[in-house]
């Protein structure tokens, strides 16, 4: 079972939409794929119109004597299920904290989905937590949408910083997101030269993507001969290829 985690430092970048989108294209690929909603917003959850919250809350997400299996639900699509988000979700710092090994509670709780699946997203929430530590070391690699902006490249710095100090870090798999090629300073980012790590794939800043929200609906479901969706195709199969 491959396990990919969505995750920037920073907000507002697009890991909801990059989880959704690439969660379902795994799915249409022929992966059994399960998106993991981390985020107490629950954008993914809402995204795929399933009501927000499991049994027992964050707290009873945790454990392992009920296995995770017990939150999964089914999406409207084939091969494609999530754990939705739960408002308790903004506590799991805490709950981590008081478990014994609490970097390796994510990764103990997915052996319990390991032969359902073959595929695992994680969509995060932003900022560095000790919910994230423990997506890093559960996953075999970090899909990080990231504005071509040097704000969110020094952030992307930091991230990489932090995972060098790691035994044994994911792989970190950059990619320029809601790109606006009409705005000097994106395009001087991008023009300054190539960016080292960076997948190829430029996720355009695109009207199409912002109505997944209201839509509810993965981008190549309403929207399936878009531009916006070829790149995420593409995006796909750049992340498939480097984590095989």
């Amino acid at each position: 079972m491959k396990v990919l985690a969505v995750y920037h430092l920073k907000g507002g970048v697009g890991k909801t939409a990059t989880t959704v989108n690439l969660g379902w294209l795994a799915a249409e690929s022929g992966y059994r794929t399960l998106i993991w909603d981390l985020d107490p917003q629950g954008a993914a959850t809402y995204s795929f119109r399933i009501r927000p919250g499991v049994k027992g809350g964050g707290k009873g997400l945790l454990r392992l004597r009920s296995g995770l299996q017990r939150h999964v639900r089914e999406t409207d699509f084939e091969r494609l299920d999530l754990v939705p988000a739960d408002h308790g979700n903004r506590h799991l710092d805490l709950y981590l904290a008081n478990k014994s090994r609490p970097l390796r509670r994510l990764r103990r709780l997915l052996n319990d989905v390991r032969k359902q699946y073959d595929l695992v997203l994680f969509d995060c929430s932003p900022g560095l937590s000790l919910v994230s530590e423990a997506v890093f070391a559960a996953s075999r690699a970090l899909v990080l949408p990231t504005i071509p902006t040097p704000l969110s490249l020094r952030a992307l710095d930091q991230i990489r910083e932090h995972l060098n100090e790691l035994k044994r870090p994911p792989e970190m798999l950059p990619f320029f997101c809601m790109v606006d090629m009409r705005r000097r300073l994106h395009r001087e980012t991008i023009e300054s030269g190539p960016q080292s790590g960076f997948l190829s794939s430029r996720v355009p800043y695109s009207s199409q993507i912002e109505q997944m929200s209201t839509r509810r609906a993965p981008l190549p479901v309403y929207a399936p001969k878009h531009a916006a969706t070829d790149v995420y195709r593409r995006l796909w199969a750049e992340v498939e290829a480097r984590t095989r």
